[in-house]
């Protein structure tokens, strides 16, 4: 007989804290654990989602990000976490049907793949992940990972469009203009969507002022 919940939760804590103790605070444990919190959130409005699968997606959702990293974005967190986690579970013991359920919304949890979440817990996993990359937490994690691989504060005589992810020139204001300021259209829940819509405005000035001090128009 499968474990019951609480079984696996407490199983899938360990092996996550694992295999993501090493790696960069950036996407360390403390973003597993935030994004724990948000799924708490969004699971008050969406009363149909299943708390198992999604508190357990969100637990395992980055197991893959130190292989990432080590990749410099040759390996695909998502995919590779997917399949992992899923061999996981049914190792310790879940059914097949939520091992496959839990693996798909790690997959389909990635920002830069055409794999869209299809289930509602998927959304809500989806969703949290990306609140915790914007906003006020969103800028202290961009700066964060620009630290973590040597880039500078913001590079002003280069044009982002032209340059490249994981190198010095990945700055916390490349981040914003490629990704952060566009999460907010991303969002799939009611709730998602008016928290991302909070978090973008304080993002957007503060963005913007940085730039314009480091050009010294202010």
């Amino acid at each position: 007989m499968a474990p019951a919940g609480p079984d696996i939760i407490n199983l899938s804590l360990q092996f996550a804290r694992e295999r993501m103790k090493k790696f960069h605070s950036s996407h360390g444990w403390d973003h597993v654990e935030r994004v724990m919190m948000l799924t708490g959130i969004l699971l008050e409005s969406e009363k149909n989602a299943n708390p198992f699968i999604v508190k357990t997606s969100a637990i395992l959702h980055d197991i893959a990000r130190e292989d990432e990293n080590s990749a410099s974005g040759d390996v695909c967190h998502a995919e590779l976490g997917s399949k992992l986690a899923y061999d996981f579970l049914l190792e310790k013991g879940l059914d097949n049907e939520r091992a496959s359920h839990i693996s798909r919304c790690i997959l389909t949890h990635r920002y830069r793949k055409d794999n869209p979440p299809t289930t509602i817990e998927a959304m809500i996993l989806f969703d949290a992940d990306k609140l915790d990359s914007i906003g006020a937490v969103g800028i202290g994690r961009a700066f964060l990972f620009s630290g973590e691989i040597g880039a500078r504060l913001h590079n002003t005589d280069v044009d982002v469009t032209k340059t490249h992810a994981y190198t010095s020139e990945d700055s916390a204001y490349r981040e914003y203009m490629f990704k952060l300021r566009h999460i907010k259209d991303r969002m799939l829940t009611t709730r998602g969507r008016e928290l991302a819509m909070e978090r973008h405005g304080f993002m957007e000035i503060f963005f913007q002022k940085l730039d314009e001090e480091t050009r010294g128009k202010r």
